[in-house]
């Protein structure tokens, strides 16, 4: 029912900023949460941010709050996730979430990309 494209990664050094963004389609994509998560090698794969599908709410994980801010396009079928101050701690493939609940958006969403590697140079 929803596609995800990630696009935007690449290298950068510590204390830069790279915006990743994510294409959705499907006649429903609109309605969705949609996020990021993230997964360094050899780690689990962890939330990063969230937001509502009208935009009106946002969740971070703490270890991007104040350095990542997450948005959604006027059409609802792009978000973006614009990373600032970035750390070599946040070099992982990040990859975009979609969801029709909130909750599971957070925690276990049904839809993900393919992924769009960031890497952090010290």
């Amino acid at each position: 029912q929803v596609q995800l494209v990630e696009s935007g990664g690449g290298l950068v050094q510590a204390g830069g900023s790279l915006r990743l963004s994510c294409a959705a389609s499907g006649r429903t994509f609109s309605s969705y949460c949609m996020g990021w998560f993230r997964q360094a090698p050899g780690k689990e794969r962890e939330f990063v941010a969230a937001i509502s599908w009208s935009g009106g709410r946002t969740y971070y994980a703490d270890s991007v709050k104040g350095r990542f801010t997450i948005s959604r396009g006027n059409a609802r079928n792009t978000v973006y996730l614009q990373m600032n101050s970035l750390k070599p701690e946040d070099t992982a493939v990040y990859y975009c979430v979609a969801d029709t609940n909130w909750g599971t958006t957070l925690s276990g969403p049904d839809y993900w990309g393919q992924g769009t590697q960031v890497t952090v140079s010290s």
